[in-house]
């Protein structure tokens, strides 16, 4: 019985990762507003370490459609300025020797699509994790009624299972929904 409930909470904790690995993939899909998170991924070589930007800068929004990127050590400014141009972000930074800003540009109908379709695959992938997370817990569940756990518990179990993966794929569809809807507001 205790077996179960472990198979069970390792399921869902999987599945709660997967969802929290789908937003996160939401947040560096740009919308048309300056968020600072959109550089989140981006490395830049800090004394032969690969840092997160806003490890070694800080990274503000004056206005919705502009960041500004001001490093605490001024040699930093190419770098940053490297891996942003170098990024897939599509952003041209502006570096004044003190401040890197980066204007969002307006999104066109095409860009939005594009981005809407980004946000269908990123969705895809996450409601692929939690099938495979619900294969493996009903592999494990399996194992365990060929071992010694009765077959009623095992079915009770598998059927929780399933009820998790329709209850995650529900908020990623969610969050999917809302995403979507932020992409195409113009």
């Amino acid at each position: 019985m205790e077996e179960l409930e472990f198979y069970l909470e390792e399921a869902q904790d999987h599945m709660e990762k997967s969802i929290h690995h789908f937003s996160q993939a939401l947040a560096k899909i740009r919308a048309g507003r300056a968020m600072p998170s959109m550089l989140d991924g981006l490395m830049v070589d800090y004394y032969g370490n690969p840092t997160p930007i806003n490890q070694i800068a800080s990274v503000n929004t004056p206005d919705a459609k502009t960041l500004a990127i001001k490093p605490w050590e001024k040699n930093m400014l190419s770098e940053i300025e490297k891996v942003i141009i170098n990024s897939d972000l599509g952003l041209n930074p502006q570096n004044d020797g003190e401040i890197i800003r980066l204007n969002i540009p307006p999104l066109t109908e095409e860009r939005r699509k594009d981005l809407v379709k980004q946000s269908k695959n990123e969705a895809e992938h996450s409601r692929i994790s939690v099938r495979n997370i619900r294969k493996d817990a009903k592999d494990h569940l399996k194992k365990l009624l060929k071992e010694h756990i009765a077959e009623d518990e095992v079915k009770k179990a598998e059927d929780r299972v399933q009820e998790l993966t329709d209850e995650y794929i529900k908020k990623i569809d969610d969050l999917l929904g809302k995403k979507e809807e932020e992409i195409m507001t113009v």
